[in-house]
């Protein structure tokens, strides 16, 4: 006899809730880009939308996400087998669910779903509100020392009992923000975009009935579970791995802060992800307080991603046994540390999984920049604004193909110039790609970006997070390590001042210049194993200069044309070992 489990739902039948589930996932994102008010939700994307089985375990979720276990905090306080049908669950605590949301502003919005009183699904929506108080506009700030300084904390709370809005708790919450009108919109987005979830999920529970939704959740959930799993043990050889990257510090003293990772493949094929070697949390609000579910979720985002035949879930977590972290550390800080710039150490964490792959064998691309972000603050028109703009930068090569120029983040997207300059007291003065930033390999590291604005407000204050300064990323099998990005005012002037990498109260006035410059990723293999021809359409489309082609790759371009015959002089005294290695992931290792 077999012991594989009877199935309710057939292959077909699985694909096709997949894709109805993956359509009425589409239709929420929507429903949120075309409602929300504030930029960030509205131009930026910065918003995910997630479905659930009947018991809460994610079975469905949006490209590219870097969340844990989301339903376990309203379950703690709200019972599910309490819950009723047009019921709605809000919370945006980071310390009271385990890391699941990361830093305060991002808002969570719960449903359960429910077919003829039967509880078949949850849905999630999930969005960054601009503003929800704290010590500076925009709620998140370089200066931050406690999570209290980064706005209100809503515990998990039951924002509507069947059908009743409790009034009462948004108002508070609007209460706490300097644009409660922005605030207002954005919750009213969330909510449509929920309850648009839960009519779809009802619609598919009854179309396919509800024990063979349940199952294909389950099948869902197996599935990538074992896909994840798999490929750990073909990438993974038994014993353990370490990996070991850098933040430039916290804006606060603290200089260099190191993520320790360690993964081991067990004799009994167990794998136990181990960060317990990170170093102590941080005074200043880089601590990221990583969901147990997250380093599986990263693995699981970089074995899957790309196929659209498969969904993220939290099968990929589950294919871990073990996650250790250790309490006080930059990757479990103790309440009440701040954690509002969390963005950058976590996307060094991707990185340093990254890194852990590529020493065990596998082919992981190089390491990437973290995206930088800004806030401008001040009048204008006799009104307050807040300008938050996050900004592209470079990806590390991969094993086939060059790195990603000017990427954001996962699925979010850059503010237009028209919009920015319709919107803001600035003026675009310059928007491409930073020339020689990437870095140099066989594979060349994705380039950042250069954006220069000019101030129209008579004043204004900034605040800035940018990393790989002093650390930039790292190169693998040879290549070289990305360009470090810089923030510089007044550039090329004898005002010119360049700003402190995490720093906040930076004055500007009308007229001045800001110029901010992001870094590159990592370059992956020998960059004088790179085609000339690919180096000259480099030096041709602006991502490399003609001095840097020379210097990094050996390639001589002579007013456009490549001299074949000294690069081939050049090529000769091929640099190699320590003296060419810069920035290889075998440098970052202890």
């Amino acid at each position: 006899m077999s012991d594989t489990p009877s199935r309710l739902c057939d292959p077909v039948t699985l694909e096709i809730v997949r894709g109805a589930i993956r359509a009425a996932q589409a239709e929420m994102e929507a429903l949120i880009e075309r409602t929300a008010m504030s930029a960030f939700i509205r131009e930026k994307k910065d918003f995910y939308t997630a479905l659930f089985d009947a018991e809460g375990v994610m079975a469905v979720c949006s490209n590219n996400p870097i969340f844990g276990d989301i339903t376990s905090p309203v379950f703690r306080d709200f019972a599910p087998d309490t819950m009723r049908d047009g019921d709605l669950y809000w919370y945006s605590d980071c310390y009271g669910s385990r890391g699941a949301v990361s830093h305060s502003n991002d808002q969570v919005f719960l449903a359960p779903v429910f077919l003829d009183g039967r509880r078949v699904a949850f849905v999630m929506g999930w969005a960054h509100f601009a503003d929800i108080g704290g010590m500076r506009p925009g709620s998140i700030s370089p200066d931050a020392t406690d999570i209290f300084q980064e706005g209100i904390i809503v515990p998990p709370t039951k924002l509507i009992a069947a059908g009743e809005t409790n009034a009462a708790a948004l108002n508070i919450f609007f209460r706490n923000s300097r644009y409660p009108d922005s605030a207002r919109g954005d919750t009213r987005a969330m909510m449509a975009a929920v309850n648009l979830g839960v009519a779809r999920m009802r619609e598919i529970a009854g179309r396919f009935g509800a024990d063979v939704l349940a199952d294909a959740l389950a099948q869902l959930l197996d599935r990538t579970r074992e896909l994840v799993r798999a490929k750990l043990r073909e990438t993974f050889p038994v014993g353990t791995h370490r990996f070991t990257d850098r933040i430039d510090g916290d804006g606060h003293g603290s200089g260099t802060l190191r993520l320790r990772f360690a993964l081991t493949r067990t004799e009994e094929d167990r794998f136990i992800l181990d960060a317990t070697e990170t170093d102590d949390q941080s005074p200043g609000p880089v601590n990221f307080l990583m969901n147990p579910d997250v380093p599986g979720m990263a693995l699981g985002l970089y074995f899957l991603g790309g196929d659209p035949n498969q969904v993220m879930n939290a099968g990929a977590p589950r294919a871990l046994d073990e996650v250790r972290l250790r309490d006080g550390s930059l990757l479990q800080p103790r309440f009440p540390a701040a954690l509002g710039m969390r963005g950058l150490t976590m996307m060094r964490m991707l990185a340093a999984m990254n890194g852990l792959i590529a020493v065990a064998g596998g082919n992981a691309p190089a390491a990437h920049a973290a995206y930088v972000v800004m806030l401008l603050r001040g009048m204008a028109g006799g009104k307050h604004f807040l300008m938050s703009d996050g900004i592209g930068v470079g990806y590390g090569a991969r094993s086939f193909a060059d790195g990603n120029d000017a990427v954001y983040f996962v699925a979010q997207e850059n503010y237009p110039v028209e919009f920015l300059e319709g919107e803001y007291p600035v003026r675009l003065r310059e928007y491409g790609l930073n020339r020689d930033s990437g870095g140099p390999g066989r594979w060349r590291g994705g380039c950042g970006i250069v954006r220069e604005y000019e101030i129209l407000a008579e004043e204004a204050m900034l605040a800035i997070r940018i990393d790989g300064v002093e650390n930039p990323p790292w190169g693998a099998e040879g290549g070289m390590s990305g360009g470090p990005g810089r923030v510089v005012v007044n550039p090329g002037t004898p005002r010119e001042r360049v700003l402190r990498p995490l720093s906040d109260g930076n004055r500007v006035v009308k007229g001045e210049v800001l110029r901010i410059e992001t870094g590159g990723g990592g370059g992956r293999g020998h960059p004088f194993d790179r085609p000339p021809e690919l180096v000259l359409a480099d030096v041709l489309g602006g991502m490399v200069s003609e001095a840097a082609a020379e210097r990094d790759y050996g390639v001589m371009v002579r007013d456009g044309v490549p001299d074949l015959l000294a690069t081939a002089e050049r090529r000769a005294q091929r640099p190699a070992g320590a003296a060419f290695h810069r920035g290889s992931y075998a440098n970052v290792l202890d």
